[in-house]
């Protein structure tokens, strides 16, 4: 599993995403989705559903250190999914 990010570098609410977002993918490792996937499907909507710019700017945070990957879609979406190159932490 990819390593979680510094907690002291993120504020509470970043950190409950992030650490939703990654429990998410130790459940689901071959998952990938677009921010409105991953918003809609992989957090609990009661708790995330207005969050969107925040949700996106975690992801964006965890890309940053290597934890997801990004790809380009053709329609201009963007697919997120676990760094399959990063090492795993122990």
């Amino acid at each position: 599993m990819a390593k979680p990010p510094a907690p002291e570098t993120w504020d509470n609410d970043e950190s409950e995403i992030a650490r939703s977002l990654l429990a998410y993918l130790h459940r689901h490792p071959l998952a990938a989705d677009t921010l409105r996937g991953i918003s809609n499907w992989w957090l609990p909507q009661q708790r995330y559903r207005d969050d969107r710019p925040r949700i996106g700017h975690v992801l964006d945070r965890l890309v940053a250190e290597g934890v997801l990957h990004r790809d380009k879609l053709p329609d201009g979406e963007v697919l997120y999914a676990l760094n399959r190159h990063t090492k795993p932490s122990h």
